[in-house]
């Protein structure tokens, strides 16, 4: 090991780095971060400081609503710039981590697009965000492959996927790089060493820089992000426009902002995507003072639920006047071996989702399972022969504010408790030892669906009108007990070895704290964060 001397004003390495991660984290790489950040870190923190101010409107009553102040915006005929070939047709996209095998796998695995993921899939250690770029670069290049423990040998295909990257959000810091003694932003990280390092290759192979936008809140948000991609690229001398993201769709405010965030980034854009899990994470979230909003269980809230469905085709409809893509939900099932019934059942559901996508007017979907991919295809093959449906414009679809707040309904009940508390407990012990991407159940479970989870919980335990379907309320001290009974079952599951190890004791403490405590924690990965390499 060996410590990188950074030769950047301001700029510090506050770990020791890998002589093999060298070629990605250069002199010039750093430098180039430093300079996006020093120009736009004092706006990040301001739009974060905003987005308190909305909260506290929130918890007073002022819900949101479409912006006034933009509806010529809204209201004008106008159109984002004309979409790259290797985007034309997204109709199946998969996502992941940046593992090597997993990344060959996905590249591999048919889908149109692969979206490697520093975000929620990821848990951000310093090895998995290095690691992750210096396998970006190895698969840019078309060098990647793997060896596993048995031999067996992996290399990219003459035909890939074609590659999009998610930094992370732009609530989410990068300690391990601290510019003036603060930690620097993840987002802008992510963002500059990929694109320093990719950028000029990926032009010369007739793609492209292209990015995924998560956690975006507002147009505002999106304008940043549109002022760092016009910087980077006169940095690099590459052509404007060169850059294309689109926006994940997975917050409430941003749902009223669609039409707006699009035009911010026109030069950039290719679309919008439904991240259905963190969309009904923010909806919880953003209303978690108001007993009208409390949520059945998270089984309950699917996509064909009134606020989901008019959320979704609000997005269609918003995309295809606009001319880009809009791209549909997360299917996070995983085959299921041993029981070929269940695993029927499952692929059932999945089937019967990506039916409902295309039928709507999606022009794409994800998968998280390469299993997955050639029943998507099959699927939107059926429905939609061309690349896209951008040409179905659904003007006679109208979703109102009223459309996008309105609660679905359901109960709540012992067994959601139960499960809510499973899965937080799983996968936070699983992320605390490095791993942000989880099969739990037959589900690959990330970071988004874990929020719902906590976030459930902490609503229940907080709503006074939180009532169990036999008629109990949802207090700490039933919380309490569901998660005492479900570390004793996960104890005797993984063995007492395997349980010490695992990391579930701090798990439980971290969850249980946030989930009783009275003030709402923003994110949870910030919380855990603090307890990571």
């Amino acid at each position: 090991m060996s410590q990188v001397q950074t030769p950047v004003a301001g700029l510090e390495l506050r770990t020791a780095v890998a002589d093999a991660y060298a070629e990605v984290l250069s002199g010039d790489a750093l430098h180039f971060v430093e300079k996006l950040c020093c120009e736009f870190q004092p706006q990040r923190e301001a739009l974060l400081r905003r987005r308190r101010e909305r909260q506290r409107e929130f918890d007073e009553g002022k819900f949101p609503d479409f912006l006034s102040h933009t509806e010529t915006v809204r209201q004008a005929e106008w159109r984002v710039a004309s979409i790259p070939a290797d985007l034309q047709d997204r109709r199946v996209e998969i996502t992941g981590p940046t593992d090597r095998k997993m990344m060959i796998n996905a590249l591999n695995s048919g889908a149109n697009v692969y979206m490697a993921d520093f975000e929620d899939a990821n848990c951000p250690t310093w090895h998995n965000l290095i690691d992750g770029q210096l396998n970006l670069c190895h698969a840019v290049d078309g060098t990647i492959d793997f060896t596993n423990s048995e031999g067996k040998k992996y290399r990219l295909n003459e035909t890939t996927a074609t590659l999009m990257v998610r930094p992370r959000g732009w609530h989410l810091p990068e300690r391990h790089v601290c510019l003036e003694g603060h930690p620097i932003s993840g987002s802008l990280f992510d963002f500059g060493i990929f694109f320093f390092n990719n950028a000029r290759k990926l032009l010369e192979k007739g793609s492209g820089p292209y990015f995924y936008l998560p956690k975006l809140e507002s147009h505002e948000e999106a304008r940043l992000w549109n002022n760092v991609f016009v910087m980077a690229e006169d940095e690099l001398g590459v052509p404007r426009g060169s850059i294309r993201a689109t926006v994940l769709i997975e917050t409430i405010p941003a749902a009223f902002e669609m039409d707006e965030i699009l035009y911010e980034l026109r030069e950039h854009s290719v679309g919008l995507n439904c991240g259905r899990w963190d969309y009904i994470f923010s909806m919880i979230k953003k209303f978690r003072r108001h007993p009208e909003f409390t949520m059945p269980d998270r089984a309950q809230v699917t996509m064909t639920t009134h606020c989901m469905h008019s959320y979704s085709l609000l997005a269609i409809k918003t995309c295809h006047r606009r001319g880009v893509h809009a791209i549909g939900g997360m299917a996070a099932q995983i085959p299921i071996k041993n029981d070929p019934q269940a695993n029927e059942r499952a692929l059932d559901a999945v089937r019967a989702d990506k039916v409902r996508e295309v039928t709507d007017g999606h022009d794409g979907t994800w998968v998280a399972h390469p299993a997955l991919v050639p029943l998507a295809k099959t699927v939107f093959d059926a429905g939609m022969p061309s690349p896209h449906q951008i040409s179905r414009r659904r003007d006679e679809v109208v979703v109102t504010a009223q459309d996008l707040l309105t609660v679905p309904q359901g109960q709540i009940t012992e067994q959601g408790v139960s499960h809510n508390v499973d899965v937080a407990l799983q996968y936070m012990a699983a992320w605390l030892g490095g791993n942000g991407c989880v099969p739990i159940y037959h589900l690959m479970e990330d970071a988004a669906t874990s929020e719902i989870c906590r976030a459930q919980l902490w609503q229940w335990v907080h709503q006074p009108n939180a009532v169990l379907s036999d008629g109990r309320k949802v207090t700490a001290e039933l919380v309490r007990g569901v998660f005492e009974r479900q570390l004793g079952r996960l104890k005797k599951e993984v063995g007492t070895e395997r349980f010490a190890a695992g990391h579930y004791q701090t798990a439980r403490q971290l969850i249980e704290d946030i989930v009783l405590r009275d003030d709402f924690m923003e994110f949870l990965t910030l919380v855990g964060y603090e307890h990571l390499d």
